[in-house]
């Protein structure tokens, strides 16, 4: 049996120890690394749709492009592209060929440093019934990042250029 004087220091020790050990652990934790970090609370990268991946394509291997084959709802033809009055405007307006059937068509843009890459757009009111394959076209006005300047305007569909910068 231990002496109470010794209980007495062997409990100072291990107070002391343990003291010294979260002290010592305290700062090698707080040393890990000087620099700030940044955790980020972006949304995980959305999958690339088809319209981005053609872009991408078309930019890449400008001009020699190639016309996608069949008929996309993301990838519509453009029957024409307007050329903006002045050549800081941003916004673009081109003619989109869709379905007589589509309950919602627009254009939308992919914008690079040389090209813009546009495509039309068409939404079907049902799956269901019957449908002309009858061609309408509409004009529709695409907002653009920046200044459309001498960039060249590009369908996405046919890789055509509609507009040289």
């Amino acid at each position: 049996m231990q002496h109470p004087a010794n209980r007495s220091r062997t409990r100072a020790r291990v107070t002391a120890l343990a003291l010294a050990l979260t002290a010592a652990g305290a700062t090698a934790l707080s040393g890990c690394g000087k620099e700030t970090q940044t955790v980020g609370t972006a949304p995980p990268p959305r999958a690339q749709d088809a319209f981005t991946r053609r872009a991408a394509q078309i930019v890449r291997d400008w001009p020699k492009v190639a016309p996608v084959p069949g008929r996309h709802d993301a990838l519509l033809p453009l029957a024409g592209a307007a050329r903006p009055g002045a050549a800081n405007a941003r916004e673009l307006t081109v003619t989109v060929g869709h379905s007589a059937c589509d309950a919602r068509y627009g254009a939308r843009a992919q914008e690079s440093e040389d090209l813009v890459v546009v495509t039309g757009w068409g939404r079907k009111k049902s799956a269901q019934g019957m449908c002309t394959a009858q061609l309408a076209t509409d004009k529709v006005t695409v907002r653009l990042k920046a200044p459309l300047g001498g960039r060249t305007v590009v369908d996405a569909a046919t890789g055509k250029r509609l507009l040289k910068g």
